[in-house]
């Protein structure tokens, strides 16, 4: 598994993008031929994908935002988007 720095920046890469399909009523995150299914956690830490604020960023807000423990969201959000990078479908910036 890829390690991130906290000072990484990620962002979707061209031709991916965070999507809400009404008819199915779910999000996914689509890809050139890929398309993959989120649940509610996953979404919410996309939303924070800016290309603009860093790992210790993204994961700072969704502790603030959900009362969760800062060391915790961090790990997981880390944990996450890792596999994103591993499947091409998320980048990484260096500030």
């Amino acid at each position: 598994m890829t390690e991130l720095a906290d000072t990484a920046v990620p962002v979707l890469p061209r031709g991916v993008r965070l999507r809400e399909d009404p008819a199915r009523e779910e999000w996914v995150l689509l890809a050139p031929e890929r398309a993959m299914k989120l649940d509610p956690i996953a979404v919410a830490v996309l939303q924070e994908v800016d290309g603009e604020r860093d790992l210790a960023g993204i994961a700072a807000a969704l502790a603030q935002k959900y009362n969760a423990p800062a060391e915790q969201v961090a790990k997981d959000v880390k944990v996450f988007l890792s596999g994103l990078v591993e499947k091409r479908m998320l980048e990484l910036k260096q500030p």
